[in-house]
């Protein structure tokens, strides 16, 4: 029978700005276990909120505790998986999200962002989080609908690369910022080590596609995954599924070769699911499938294509491949 674990948001169960294989792990769960783990947002002290009140104690004690890594993000794990070896993919179930903030930051920072020889007068705003009602509030009075994610979802990279900067997400998943990643959507992530090492951070509540200016709505998220071991599956990169959609994911420093890889990966994915040849898997693609643009921001670009469920012939297998 399944068991439910619990990961609190203190200094012992999270690291700031990277991933590390040789981390030990700060759970071990068997495959199918529940896990419910708490998050700080990413940013730093520059970020915090100018009302100190409205900050809470484990976060300041966070960053008082951890020392910085190459990157902004702080990321709870690694959660180890009894039974994962390198080859396997790990499916990642996501149950449940909730705030554990009333706020969230945007910003615009030096050399960052979509744009940023032609936005230099940096600036931080914050935003006003009504969970109960679902929206956010920004300072001229706009208010927008919620819809939080982590922008961080990854196994530990692989041990040769040694200790890896959040900000570039790669085939271990990490800094992916796809806000598709919500409460319904099951992603699967390559393991490249024995247990998988599965990291989750960098909470958004709100994000368009692109990210264009360097940040969503950064916030501090709680977040519930079902982590189920695949031995049937194989692989060496991510793909998801939401309620309606099968989706392939691309990264790349070039935003085209970015595209070719979804393509590609969902020529793959259609194949594994279907009796399609691969033209057809690639026609239905030009039919059906919708490319968008994941995230612009980060190093390694991000498209992800969406293919429809109804687009896939009846013949195909009930599990995902």
């Amino acid at each position: 029978m399944s068991r439910h674990h619990e990961i609190p948001a203190v200094p012992e169960t999270m690291v700031l700005g990277y991933f590390d294989a040789a981390l030990p792990p700060v759970l071990t769960v068997e495959s199918g276990d529940t896990v419910t783990l708490h998050s700080h947002p990413a940013g730093g002290r520059e970020a915090l909120h100018p009302d100190p009140a409205r900050i809470p104690a484990d976060l300041t004690a966070a960053l008082d505790a951890l020392p910085p890594g190459p990157g902004p993000h702080f990321v709870t794990g690694p959660v180890h998986v009894r039974g994962a070896e390198p080859g396997d993919m790990l499916q990642v179930d996501i149950l449940d999200l909730k705030f554990r903030l009333d706020w969230g930051f945007v910003a615009i920072l030096p050399l960052l962002g979509t744009l940023p020889d032609e936005f230099t007068d940096y600036e931080t705003i914050h935003a006003d989080i009504d969970a109960a009602r679902g929206i956010c509030r920004l300072p001229w009075g706009l208010e927008l609908p919620l819809a939080p994610f982590f922008g961080i979802l990854g196994t530990a990279p692989p041990a040769a690369w040694g200790r890896v900067g959040t900000p570039v997400p790669r085939a271990f998943g990490g800094n992916m910022d796809n806000k598709e990643m919500r409460v319904g959507t099951t992603l699967y992530l390559p393991v490249f080590n024995a247990g998988a090492g599965f990291y989750a951070g960098d909470g958004h509540g709100l994000q368009g596609d692109g990210e264009v200016c360097i940040t969503a709505l950064e916030t501090g998220l709680t977040g519930t995954f079902r982590l189920t071991l695949r031995k049937d599956l194989g692989g060496r990169w991510p793909f998801a599924e939401t309620p309606t959609d099968l989706m392939s994911i691309g990264l790349h420093e070039s935003l085209d070769e970015a595209m070719r890889q979804a393509v590609r990966e969902m020529v793959r994915l259609v194949c594994a699911r279907t009796r399609l040849t691969r033209n057809q898997a690639y026609m239905l693609c030009s039919l059906a499938g919708n490319l968008r643009i994941t995230q612009t921001v980060d190093g390694n670009k991000g498209v992800h294509m969406l293919m429809p469920k109804t687009a896939l012939v009846s013949e195909a297998p009930a599990q995902a491949r």
